[in-house]
């Protein structure tokens, strides 16, 4: 993420928070995009002509979104952490509602493999998964080990570097590095034997 547009989102939520409504205008297009970025990589294993479109995905997140109150964003890495809980909701939602989490029926399936920008290790968490797989074991992971879950929320859901991560969750980059690296195998051990 570039750090000019990370900075004006950062002030444009400042000002949204203070009650400037046109922030949000100027916030939506730049959010949006970043969004939108996300959704594509989330749905790129998906078939051509998929209902679920990138665009749908990143409209039922970003109107999730401004249901919350301005004064609650801290600052532009807490809107993409919740960015990151709104769309993995928004998947789950869609999948459930669609009646596609059953195993060989027309599950979404999300790419893990290029999960991982910042290079760690070079791998993401393997072949594409279905979303619904994925959320139990997140689930599961979220019960055993909440700090692994959220490292893997926002690596995986909004593309946060090990950085970012580390600034959202007030940790070390080397314990956000640790965290991911565990998770990562954790996950993969248990999308493996679904």
């Amino acid at each position: 993420m570039n750090s000019e547009p990370n900075l004006a989102i950062t002030g444009l939520l400042a000002d949204w928070r203070s009650g400037d409504a046109e922030a949000l205008e100027q916030l939506a297009p730049l959010v949006f995009a970043e969004l939108r970025r996300l959704a594509q990589h989330f749905l790129s294993g998906e078939a051509a002509g998929h209902v679920l479109q990138p665009t749908a995905l990143v409209n039922e997140a970003f109107l999730r979104l401004m249901q919350w109150q301005p004064g609650q964003w801290k600052d532009r890495a807490h809107f993409f952490g919740v960015s990151a809980t709104l769309m993995r909701r928004v998947l789950v939602q869609y999948a459930r509602e669609n009646g596609m989490q059953k195993r060989g029926g027309n599950a979404i399936r999300v790419s893990l493999t290029g999960v991982d920008p910042a290079g760690v290790g070079g791998e993401g968490l393997g072949p594409h998964q279905d979303i619904g797989a994925l959320d139990e074991a997140l689930s599961q992971l979220e019960n055993l080990a909440p700090r692994q879950a959220r490292v893997v929320e926002l690596r995986f859901f909004t593309g946060l570097t090990l950085e970012e991560v580390a600034e959202v969750m007030n940790l070390s980059e080397s314990t956000v590095r640790r965290e991911w690296r565990f998770a990562r195998a954790w996950l993969r051990d248990r999308l493996a034997s679904t």
